[in-house]
C-alpha cells in the first residue's frame, strides 16, 4: 500500500514542514510557501551542464572550494529554503555545509531562468540572495541567450556585466574565471 506524506495546510510553512517532504520532492520554500518547481527542459539542463563543467574544472584545478548543482537545499531562514541551479562555496566557508543542507549564503549562485521559476529568480530569490550576503549572482536567460552578473557591495547587488549572444562573462568572486557565451548556449 503506497504511503503519502501529509503536510498540514497552513498559511505559512517553515523549514520543519519543508524537511518532511520526501527526498527529491520538487519544491522550494519561498516566503513561507511550498512552491512546486517542475523538472527543467533538456535545453535548461544543457546550459546547466555547460556552465557547471567549466566552473567545476576551474574550482578543482585551483582547489578553491565546493560546487553543487540542483537539487540541493540552501537554507536562508525558517521560511526560505531554495534549490539554486549552481552554487559555489569557498574553502574558508565550508562550515556552512551540513549533512542535509547548506546553512547560509553560498559565495556564488547561478540561476538559469525557466518559465516556472523566472519570477522567483528575478525578484524574491534575488532579494534573499542580496540580503543574506551572497557575494555574486548570475542570471542566465536561455531565451535571450544572456548572462547577467551581479556583485554584492555593502548589502546591495550591483550589476557588473550583462552579455547577450556573443562575448564572455567574468566572475568577480572567482578571479580568473570566465566563460564564453558560445560555450554556454550551444
Amino acid at each position: 500500500m503506497p504511503t503519502t506524506l501529509q503536510i498540514e495546510k497552513k498559511k505559512t510553512y517553515t523549514y520543519e514542514d519543508y524537511k518532511r517532504l520526501p527526498e527529491g520532492a520538487p519544491y522550494q520554500l519561498i516566503r513561507g510557501e511550498l512552491v512546486m518547481t517542475p523538472s527543467p527542459i533538456p535545453y535548461h539542463q544543457d546550459i546547466l551542464g555547460n556552465i557547471f563543467f567549466k566552473l567545476k574544472k576551474f574550482i578543482e584545478d585551483k582547489n578553491l572550494g565546493k560546487i553543487y548543482i540542483a537539487p540541493i537545499d540552501v537554507y536562508f531562514s525558517e521560511t526560505e529554503t531554495y534549490q539554486p541551479d549552481i552554487i559555489f562555496i569557498t574553502n574558508e566557508r565550508l562550515s556552512i555545509i551540513s549533512e542535509k543542507k547548506i546553512e547560509g549564503p553560498p559565495d556564488l549562485v547561478i540561476e538559469i531562468l525557466s518559465p516556472a521559476t523566472a519570477y522567483y529568480d528575478l525578484r524574491i530569490k534575488k532579494d534573499t540572495y542580496e540580503q543574506s550576503g551572497v557575494k555574486e549572482y548570475w542570471i542566465v536567460d536561455p531565451i535571450q541567450k544572456k548572462i547577467e552578473v551581479f556583485v554584492n557591495k555593502e548589502g546591495k547587488f550591483e550589476p557588473v556585466i550583462a552579455v547577450t549572444g556573443e562575448g564572455e562573462v567574468k566572475s568577480e568572486t572567482l578571479n580568473g574565471f570566465n566563460i564564453v557565451l558560445k560555450e554556454v548556449f550551444v
